[in-house]
C-alpha cells in the first residue's frame, strides 16, 4: 500500500508482480516462437482501424533508453507510393545480389524478399535523436541506444501481430536516400524498419531461410558463455 505521507517512497506507482497464468504465458511463448518474417501470404483485406490501433499501441509501450520513445510510424496505404518504393527497393536488391557468388547468387535471386506491393499497409518506423534533448538518461555513452529502443518497439510491434493474426515482413534492402525522399524524412532521422503487414492466412512452420536452405539456425549452447566471452557455460 502506498504511504500518503511520502507519495515519492518505494512503494509508489507500484503493483503486484508474478508469473502469467499458464494459459496467459503460453500464449506469449507461443507468439515468439511462431512469428515469421512474411514475404509472399499476404492478403488484400485492409486491416481494420481499432486492430491498427492496438499495433501501434503495443508499439508504443516499448521501453526506451531515458523514456525517450524516440519512434515515430509512418503508415502508407497508397498504392503508387508501394510502387515507386519497390522500385527503390528492386534497385538495391540487383546491387545486392551481385554480392553473392555463383550459387549462393541464385539461390538468392530466388528468394522472394519483399511484400511491399501485396501487402495493404507499410509502416515505416524512424527513431528520432533529438525526442528528448541533447543528453539522455542512458544514453550518455551509447549514441546507439535510441535505435536499440526503436527496434523493441518493432518487436512489440510484430509479437501483437502475430497474436491479432497479422503477418509483418521487414524490408531492409534499400538505399536510406531512396526511402528518404520518398518519404519526406529529414536528414537526422533514422529510418529503422520498413514494415509490411497483411492479414494471412497461413506462415511457413520455419523460418522461410531455414527452410528453403539459405542458413538454419544456431545451436543455442554454442551461443551461452559463462563468466567470461568464449568460456561455456557450465552443466556439471
Amino acid at each position: 500500500m502506498n504511504d500518503p505521507e511520502n507519495p515519492c517512497g518505494p512503494a509508489a506507482g507500484l503493483a503486484p508482480a508474478g508469473p502469467f497464468a499458464d494459459a496467459e504465458r503460453a500464449a506469449i511463448y507461443h507468439a515468439i516462437h511462431t512469428r515469421r518474417d512474411v514475404r509472399d501470404q499476404f492478403l488484400p483485406d485492409p486491416l481494420p482501424e481499432d486492430l491498427l490501433q492496438r499495433l501501434l499501441n503495443a508499439a508504443h509501450a516499448a521501453p526506451s533508453v531515458g523514456f525517450m520513445q524516440p519512434w515515430s510510424f509512418i503508415l502508407i496505404r497508397d498504392a503508387d507510393l508501394r510502387q515507386r518504393a519497390w522500385e527503390a527497393f528492386s534497385k538495391a536488391n540487383d546491387e545486392a545480389a551481385a554480392l553473392f557468388a555463383d550459387e549462393k547468387q541464385s539461390l538468392y535471386r530466388s528468394l522472394k524478399l519483399e511484400g511491399i506491393r501485396k501487402a495493404p499497409l507499410s509502416i515505416v518506423v524512424t527513431s528520432d535523436p533529438d525526442r528528448a534533448g541533447p543528453v539522455v538518461l542512458g544514453r550518455t555513452h551509447n549514441p546507439r541506444m535510441d535505435v536499440y529502443s526503436t527496434v523493441c518497439a518493432v518487436q512489440n510491434l510484430w509479437l501483437a501481430a502475430r497474436a491479432e493474426g497479422v503477418g509483418v515482413g521487414w524490408v531492409s534492402i534499400f538505399r536510406d536516400e531512396d526511402v528518404r525522399a520518398l518519404l519526406g524524412i529529414p536528414d537526422r532521422v533514422e529510418i529503422v524498419a520498413w514494415l509490411c503487414l497483411g492479414y494471412v492466412e497461413e506462415l511457413y512452420q520455419a523460418p522461410e531461410l531455414a527452410l528453403k536452405g539459405w542458413r538454419q539456425r544456431l545451436d543455442l549452447d554454442d551461443l551461452v558463455f559463462c563468466e567470461r566471452w568464449g568460456e561455456p557455460e557450465r552443466t556439471e
